[in-house]
């Protein structure tokens, strides 16, 4: 229906000639009730057409609808089988990072790429060839990939569920590219630290980055990160602070290791610590 049309029959009022306007409101007074007071009724006029003639003239109010509806086609959703990826290089090597939706580890985080960036600009200080890696929450894995690829044997871990992403991830970005083949494992963090990752098994360097914030096994993680820093293993942590449990994890971190920061990054909000086992 004409968009004209329709704006032009409740809002505008028709100008009658004077015979009309005479009969019309003869009509309005037959309305109103024989008693004084009573109620007005409205009374169906026989010679009203269900189209109302305006001046003479019927082309602005009578439409044709069925000219003007179109019938709509039948909305299909559209379904994506593929992710987003994120394109990175790092020792000269294009880093492809497929995302996925399986939660918090499916994406990258601001600290990861921080961490990313500190580890390749200073291989001199943190020389990684040769190195055993341990990370601890990898998500999507590229903080293990770029490990990798500056040549360290990495154990990446993360919660089952995310280990499918991390793997291909793994698999994509190293092969051919690395000294030493990445292995994905399942940790959860507190749970069953004994019987996965003995006592004998000590790891140069332990990674983490953006491990901490809004979830609730942040008991767990310093205990994890306790237990897996042995007397010679360096722990960098890297992380973006977003709550007041983020600051009040930092003091307990600090209460835990002998610490020092290593690198801030303001316009991320990252900052990145290096941790060693307290010596009592």
């Amino acid at each position: 229906m004409d968009a004209e049309c329709v704006e032009c029959v409740p809002c505008v009022q028709p100008e009658l000639p004077a015979a009309e306007e005479e009969d019309r409101r003869e009509r309005a007074d037959e309305t109103v009730g024989d008693e004084e007071g009573g109620e007005q009724q409205d009374v169906p006029d026989p010679d009203c057409t269900e189209t109302p003639i305006l001046g003479g003239d019927q082309k602005d109010v009578i439409c044709d609808f069925e000219q003007s509806v179109q019938t709509r086609k039948e909305w299909v959703p559209t379904v994506y089988s593929c992710y987003g990826k994120e394109h990175f290089w790092c020792a000269g090597y294009e880093i492809i990072i497929q995302e996925s939706i399986e939660g918090y580890g499916g994406v990258i985080w601001p600290a990861a790429k921080a961490l990313c960036y500190f580890l390749e600009e200073n291989q001199d200080e943190f020389d990684l060839k040769d190195k055993k890696v341990l990370e601890i929450g990898s998500g999507t894995g590229l903080v293990s990939i770029v490990a990798c690829v500056l040549g360290a044997h990495v154990i990446a871990t993360d919660l089952p569920s995310t280990l499918g992403n991390l793997r291909f991830n793994l698999s994509r970005n190293t092969k051919g590219r690395c000294l030493h083949i990445p292995e994905a494992r399942e940790l959860i963090w507190g749970h069953d630290l004994q019987r996965n990752f003995q006592n004998a098994c000590v790891f140069d360097y332990i990674l983490a980055a953006d491990v901490v914030y809004h979830h609730t096994c942040l008991d767990d993680l310093l205990y994890t990160m306790k237990y897996l820093c042995q007397p010679n293993t360096q722990l960098i942590w890297a992380n973006k602070f977003r709550f007041n449990t983020d600051l009040e994890f930092l003091s307990d971190f600090n209460s835990s290791f002998d610490t020092e920061v290593l690198a801030e990054y303001p316009e991320l909000e990252v900052k990145i610590f290096k941790a060693t086992q307290k010596v009592n």
